[in-house]
């Protein structure tokens, strides 16, 4: 296939790690003394009761040609697609040609942001992903989690070679702690010898240019992590409409992560199983919508088949950003399906917490 997706000038030309690493770390430095600050404005237009909220920021070509937008990564300097291709999903495709042709035709409609973690379907997403990236790994942004869930720092950094093994890379380009959705796990992640420690020592090594965690159950967890003060470049986090009435991390999480200028990473945008959409709650393009206008670097979406790579690319090419009065109307009309996370069964119920994860913690 032809790439259409335009790269840097910085990589036109092989580099190792250690020269592109410190190029990135210019490039950012400037870009980040430019960076757009729309979406930061647009939340503080809303607090106020301002009625009318400006565009997301987009870089590149304008919607009208069919491209993908691109949102800044919180302060990093760096610019990622505002749709993110995940891997969780992808992994439980019938075969890796099918999905390699589905990765592929995600990267040349625009999609640059990929997904992935250690331990999702033992690693065969990984794997899967770093055979279909030969050729294209710099066409993309890259990320991955370390699932250590409150191990020490030696197996994370473990972890950390055997993801790059599979990925057939010596760097991603973002780490995060996976699932922190217990209330001891900050202490764990950030006990001497922890996970945090790793982190920094993967970022020291330049094996990884930045670093995060992810989570799902609760925003007192994820305060809980940020209250470290540690120099988090990016949080993935539960992001939907019916977030808004129950355990809600748009009102108590998105507005720290803005004024820290740490990505945030929405996920769960669809429920985590589309049920909203299949019991007619809500379309998916009111779904996506929503999420997007929020001032999120990007949505992480669990992409398996053809149908909803095409869904998620025409919602997020069509975006127009939603006004206060649009997002209220949205919430209301919900409000009594959100009741006790209902249709969040990842906040509500354990069906979604990892099985490494329950057993570390002594619930296998």
């Amino acid at each position: 296939m032809t790439d259409k997706t335009p790269t840097p000038d910085i990589w036109s030309k092989p580099l190792d790690r250690r020269q592109m690493l410190k190029t990135l770390g210019v490039v950012g430095s400037v870009m980040a003394l430019s960076g757009p600050r729309e979406l930061a404005h647009a939340m503080a237009q809303r607090q106020a009761g301002v009625e009318a909220v400006p565009e997301p920021p987009a870089s590149g070509p304008s919607r009208a040609t069919g491209e993908i937008p691109k949102r800044p990564l919180g302060k990093t300097g760096v610019q990622v697609s505002a749709l993110c291709f995940g891997g969780a999903h992808w992994g439980r495709m019938s075969s890796e040609a099918e999905a390699t042709r589905l990765l592929h035709e995600a990267l040349e409609a625009g999609v640059t942001f990929l997904d992935n973690a250690w331990e999702y379907h033992g690693g065969r997403s990984e794997e899967w992903m770093g055979n279909a990236l030969q050729g294209r790994r710099q066409q993309v942004f890259l990320m991955t989690k370390v699932c250590s869930h409150g191990r020490d720092k030696r197996v994370a950094m473990q972890q950390l070679e055997e993801s790059l093994r599979r990925l057939r890379t010596d760097y991603v380009d973002l780490w995060q702690i996976h699932e922190v959705i217990y209330d001891d796990d900050p202490d764990r992640h950030f006990a001497p010898g922890g996970a945090a420690e790793a982190l920094l020592e993967a970022k020291r090594q330049g094996k990884v240019r930045f670093i995060g965690f992810t989570g799902h159950k609760d925003p007192k967890i994820h305060l809980k992590m940020l209250a470290h003060e540690f120099p988090f470049d990016a949080c993935q986090l539960p992001l939907n409409v019916f977030d808004a009435t129950y355990r809600s991390f748009e009102h108590e999480v998105l507005p720290v992560l803005n004024r820290r200028g740490i990505a945030p990473l929405a996920m769960k945008t669809l429920s985590g199983n589309g049920e909203p959409i299949k019991q007619g709650i809500m379309t998916v393009e009111e779904a996506l919508r929503y999420v997007l206008s929020l001032p999120v670097a990007s949505i992480v979406s669990g992409i398996d088949s053809r149908q909803v790579l095409q869904q998620n690319l025409d919602a997020v090419r069509r975006f127009t950003p939603m006004t206060v009065a649009e997002m209220q109307a949205l919430r209301t009309r919900v409000a009594q399906h959100a009741k006790e996370g209902r249709f969040e069964p990842f906040k509500s119920s354990n069906r979604y917490d990892g099985q490494i994860g329950r057993e570390q913690h002594g619930l296998s």
